[in-house]
């Protein structure tokens, strides 16, 4: 099954319990605009090579499509409306005034020099300029960008239109990138996590957690859960994961990381095998890796009882439904992984005004819009005696058709 069919089966299952007309479900099902671009990039060598880029805009009648570029050798278009159609149900959900978006480039990066990958950043924003803007469409950093990224393109779609800082976000700081962009992933999914310990009135010294990935979300996620007094009970990477039901001390695995590579070797904790991470006795298993990392292969294994989706689409349908009947509770992804948008929507609110606001005030927002949508979703749940994701999709679609009613789409 491709990434956005099996996507659009959250979509359908929701609209049937909302009872959607014929209308707003075509309107509603489908990208609003599909952009397919030549990314011609000089390289070193004095060759020309020719990448294909994407950018999938899947509604906007919320506010500016919104949604990260990436640069990967497997990307696709079916990925990018897959995301896109995720990003437009995450917006909607955390209520911030933006549609969906996605897009970015097929393109190996890794075999790119500086110079090379600087051009390869130009050219695609160059190739889709004309649908971009800080009122049309405000891409951010996803799989492979960054800040310097954000920044050259920043600059090209500068070059045409004059200064325009709010026409993507993710940025470095000194160029208008938002304090607390960084960590707002991970911070932003546990704050989701808190607001549900404190309803089922958890102690955190008792909830053990394992974390697939460690990358920038789930480091953060971490550190910061650890620092709240979770026990951090296993981590992993692309290279394997490591293992101490006495707790890890996450800032020490980081540096452990950082200077080998892999938080495979961390002293003070046993090396086992990466997709082990799965079967940890645990509460809280937190996939912040790449998409479909739990399918009908492996969620058999899991043994938490609360999933929460820091990575986009960590959990395929299958499993998501055989998870569900074993009783486990699913924090779906476009609630848990939203602090990284929302706090994109802060830094283009300050760009907008010109302004500069402070860590605390950017966190104390993304924590106040965080819980407000685990509260709602919750509620919803537990009213219709419905699941958390069933639940967060019929509030974020029907805030959609909403919009789109209003604006006389359907």
């Amino acid at each position: 099954m491709d990434l956005f069919e099996a996507v659009q089966g959250f979509f359908d299952r929701a609209a049937d319990r909302l009872k959607l007309d014929d209308s707003a479900r075509k309107v509603l099902s489908t990208p609003r605009r599909e952009v397919a671009v030549q990314v011609r990039v000089p390289m070193d060598d004095g060759s020309l090579e020719i990448f294909p880029g994407w950018r999938v805009q899947y509604n906007g009648a919320r506010g500016p499509f919104k949604g990260g570029l990436r640069f990967h050798p497997n990307a696709s278009l079916d990925e990018f409306r897959c995301f896109a159609a995720l990003m437009t149900w995450k917006t909607s959900l955390l209520d911030v005034p933006f549609g969906g978006g996605k897009g970015g480039v097929k393109v190996d990066q890794k075999r790119l020099s500086l110079g090379e990958l600087e051009r390869l950043s130009r050219a695609f924003f160059w190739a889709i300029e004309h649908e971009v803007g800080p009122y049309r469409d405000v891409p951010a950093p996803d799989v492979n960008t960054g800040p310097r990224e954000m920044a050259w393109m920043y600059d090209e779609y500068s070059k045409i239109h004059g200064d325009s800082p709010a026409v993507i976000t993710g940025k470095p700081v000194h160029l208008g990138g938002s304090l607390g962009r960084g960590s707002a992933t991970g911070r932003g999914a546990l704050f989701a996590l808190d607001r549900i310990a404190h309803q089922r009135g958890w102690t955190r010294s008792k909830i053990r957690i394992a974390v697939e990935g460690y990358g920038n979300a789930g480091s953060w996620f971490a550190i910061l859960a650890r620092e709240l007094g979770y026990e951090i009970v296993a981590v992993s990477d692309s290279k394997g994961a490591i293992y101490n039901p006495e707790g890890l001390a996450p800032h020490a695995v980081l540096e452990h990381k950082r200077d080998t590579g892999s938080v495979v070797g961390f002293k003070r904790a046993d090396s086992i095998d990466g997709p082990d991470i799965f079967g940890i006795d645990c509460e809280v298993l937190v996939p912040a890796a790449l998409e479909e990392a739990l399918h009908a292969g492996n969620s058999d294994k899991v043994k938490a009882n609360l999933v929460l989706e820091v990575a986009n689409y960590p959990v395929t349908p299958e499993a998501d439904e055989a998870m569900t009947a074993r009783g486990i509770t699913m924090i779906p992804d476009i609630l848990s992984s939203a602090g990284g948008v929302v706090v994109s929507y802060l830094e283009w609110a300050q760009n907008i005004q010109r302004e500069r606001w402070t860590e605390d005030r950017v966190n104390a927002r993304l924590k106040e819009l965080m819980e407000a949508a685990t509260d709602d979703t919750l509620n919803r749940a537990n009213s219709n005696a419905i699941t958390p994701r069933a639940a967060a999709y019929e509030i974020a679609i029907e805030r959609v058709a909403e919009a789109g009613h209003a604006r006389g789409w359907f």
